[in-house]
Order: C-alpha cells, then sequence, then structure tokens
C-alpha cells in the first residue's frame, strides 16, 4: 500500500491524454489499491490515473461518507448523456479551489473491471459529476477549462496567492 504523489496544477502532465489499459494483472491491482490509498488520505471522492503520473485509462471514485462504495473504471467511455446540472466541483489537483460548472445530470458508462470484463454503469447527480471529471482528466481536460476566461483568471490568481501564503 502506497500513497502517491499527486500532480498540481499547472503541471503539463495533467494535459496528457492517457492510453488504453492492455494488460489487466497484478500491477494493475497495485496501481488502483494505491489510487484509493492516495484519494481517501486527500479527503478526495475521485482521483484519475493521470493525476498520480500515470498516463492510463484508470479512474476511482468512492463518494460514500464510510468510503464504502467504491467504483474503479477502467478504459471508461461515456455512451449517453442527458440532462444539465451546475455542480460546485474541486480538485486534488488544484487543492482549496472550487468553481461552478455545468455537465450532464446523467451519463451511461461503458467500461472494464480490473480483470478486464466489461459492464455497463449509469449515474445521475454528483457521483455523474465525479465520473465526468476524472474522465475528463484521462482526456488531458481539467475543470477550470469550462470556466469563462475572466473565472478562470480569478481562480487561478486564488490558487497562486494560496500557494504564496503555504511557501
Amino acid at each position: 500500500m502506497s500513497v502517491l504523489s499527486i500532480i498540481e496544477f499547472p503541471d503539463s502532465r495533467l494535459r496528457i491524454k492517457a492510453s488504453p489499459v492492455t494488460r489487466f494483472d497484478s500491477e494493475l491491482d497495485q496501481l488502483v489499491h494505491n489510487m484509493y490509498q492516495t484519494m481517501y488520505s486527500a479527503q478526495g471522492v475521485g482521483l484519475a490515473a493521470t493525476q498520480v503520473n500515470v498516463p492510463q485509462q484508470v479512474l476511482v471514485i468512492d463518494m460514500s461518507e464510510n468510503r464504502s462504495e467504491a467504483l474503479t473504471l477502467v478504459n471508461a467511455r461515456i455512451a449517453q448523456r442527458e440532462g444539465t446540472q451546475v455542480y460546485k466541483e474541486g480538485c486534488l489537483s488544484f487543492p482549496g479551489m472550487y468553481a461552478q460548472v455545468t455537465r450532464a445530470l446523467k451519463v451511461k458508462v461503458e467500461a472494464c473491471d480490473t480483470r478486464g470484463k466489461s459492464f455497463v454503469y449509469q449515474a445521475e447527480g454528483p457521483l455523474a459529476v465525479a465520473i465526468q471529471h476524472e474522465m475528463d482528466h484521462l482526456e488531458g481536460k481539467v475543470f477550470i477549462d469550462y470556466l469563462s476566461p475572466l473565472k478562470r483568471a480569478m481562480l487561478l490568481k486564488r490558487m497562486e496567492k494560496q500557494r504564496k501564503a503555504s511557501a
């Protein structure tokens, strides 16, 4: 069990597009286990492999209070989106920063588990937001990409102030 280092914006590695997983083995199991440990340690609800410098299509989510609803998606793709919602998002790669982002209300995802078995998963509300957010990371996108230039600049300015204050 290892807690991995989370890459923080503006690190260019957050813009790397992840590759599909081709080997479903103990190495993948270990990565997923470490990603959960990292996410829980950082008090997060989702984490994409690209955020821990592993450019593979792997993401983990657990939005439950007692950390009992782990969801692992490998090689996921959104097959269907429905409706819209505005949700206040944060990100482990943007510590302490939050912004209102518009996303689909419902998603239908086709993915694999860590054994390579395909499945379909449907989510709605905050869980749908988390899935879309983490899947964006695997495409090299971050949540501030959805903000207006003014809101993005304000958030980045706050982030820079926060960094200077903690240095």
